[in-house]
């Protein structure tokens, strides 16, 4: 072993001993500063205050599921309003004419009122100058057992969106 000198060894004790506790003072304040940080997540405002960073996820997870059931609620209210709108009688369509050569007005008239599949009725009101007639007939997916004028074909056809010559 090679003698060191005293004086060396004093110097390299110091140098080691302000190393320490440089390191020893930057851990100090890297601990405060982590505390710090751990304190300021741990802690988030709430919709009722401050609240842990657990509490609000486990809030957050609770609504999402709230929230889910809700639109598998409404989504399932949407199939029922959508089956029962089906069989309403919602598509309609009225044709006027003349249904005798002598009179002029248009005062007779075909209306069909049918559902989605086209199931319903079609109403005719012809119109003379000394009496009225009324005839409803069955309609089922666009047809009737019954033979039916050019009129309620016509107003068959509109009310089910197909083109109709006039």
């Amino acid at each position: 072993m090679l003698p060191l000198h005293r004086p060396l060894l004093d110097e390299i004790s110091l140098a080691a001993a302000a190393g320490a506790f440089v390191a020893l003072v930057s851990g100090v304040v890297a601990n405060i500063r982590v505390a710090r940080q751990r304190k300021q997540l741990s802690t988030l405002e709430g919709p009722h205050g401050r609240e842990s960073v657990l509490d609000a996820l486990d809030r957050g997870t609770a609504e999402t599921q709230a929230l889910r059931a809700e639109l598998t609620r409404a989504r399932h209210d949407l199939d029922l309003a959508r089956s029962e709108l089906a069989d309403a009688l919602r598509h309609v369509a009225v044709v006027r004419y003349d249904a005798f050569g002598d009179m002029g007005g248009r005062l007779s008239f075909t209306a069909a009122l049918l559902d989605d599949s086209g199931d319903g009725l079609v109403i005719t009101s012809i119109n003379g100058r000394t009496e009225s007639r009324a005839y409803a007939k069955g309609v089922k997916e666009g047809n009737s057992d019954q033979s039916l004028s050019p009129e309620e074909v016509q107003a068959i056809g509109l009310a089910l969106g197909r083109k109709v010559k006039a």
